[in-house]
């Protein structure tokens, strides 16, 4: 179970995407990063609400804006986290993506690599950061299939030299990520989603050693939009994260809210 909330409270709050209205959502997936960016003008703010059944749980805001054009995206996320039983800041996600395909109405495949700097803002000490600054790469793809079906998939990895234990051992890990999401457009403003994630994760074990953990999720959600009169579009999501293989018996509740102008 601890596995499970690490990795979505530390890989899963990095990943967002914009929505365009009235067409269908192309919102932010939940473990899955969607690889549309924000368009020129339009600012989007993200929460994410995780918990495990053992009651650790991760709290997340993502703040994205498009640098001039849609072609250049910046985002930044705050974590917040509980974990064994206490409560604070966890690692701090800087990040910039470039849209080098899909900005075309009508355009069927869609890219936007997505590079990040990780602050560690959270205390190694207490489990909430790696106690160094890290790296993460992710490449997205997203791709319509047909009217009502769109599949996004994903492909990436961290790099956090000198990473910390809470003994205070340091060691250069590197975490790999491999994702798909299929997201069924019921209507313009509805969504059923189901996402599978993959991850190989390390952590330090003693001074120059790592170990690595591996995790499997199955995630199906739901989400919708509502648009206000103000010209706020307001999407809540759902999803309950599964385990399965290596991470067999874990699971979560997954809360998600965007509001973006």
């Amino acid at each position: 179970m601890r596995k499970l909330f690490l990795l979505v409270t530390l890989l899963a709050p990095t990943i967002a995407a914009s929505a365009q209205t009235p067409d269908p959502i192309e919102d932010n997936s939940f473990l899955i990063e969607e690889a549309y960016n924000q368009e020129k003008g339009v600012i989007q703010y993200i929460h994410t609400f995780f918990r495990t059944r053992n009651g650790d749980w991760g709290y997340s805001f993502t703040n994205e804006y498009p640098i001039k054009v849609q072609q250049h995206q910046f985002s930044y996320t705050i974590n917040v986290v509980r974990a064994d039983g206490r409560v604070g800041i966890g690692d701090t996600y800087i990040n910039y993506r470039y849209q080098i395909a899909g900005m075309k109405e009508g355009a069927r495949v869609a890219a936007a690599p997505r590079f990040s700097v990780i602050l560690p803002t959270g205390d190694f000490k207490k489990g909430r950061g790696a106690g160094a600054v890290g790296y993460q790469f992710n490449i997205p793809i997203s791709v319509k299939v047909a009217k009502k079906l769109v599949t996004h998939w994903n492909a990436g990895v961290t790099v956090t030299p000198h990473a910390r234990n809470k003994a205070g051992d340091k060691a250069t890990t590197t975490a790999f990520n491999l994702g798909q999401s299929t997201i069924f457009l019921a209507k313009w403003n509805f969504n059923l989603m189901f996402e599978t994630a993959w991850y190989r994760n390390q952590s330090v074990s003693s001074p120059g050693r790592t170990s690595n953990d591996y995790a499997l999720l199955l995630n199906p959600g739901v989400r919708w939009a509502w648009n206000l009169k103000n010209g706020f579009q307001v999407v809540p999501g759902v999803a309950v994260p599964l385990g399965v293989g290596p991470s067999r018996g874990e699971r979560g509740m997954y809360l998600y809210l965007s509001f973006e102008k």
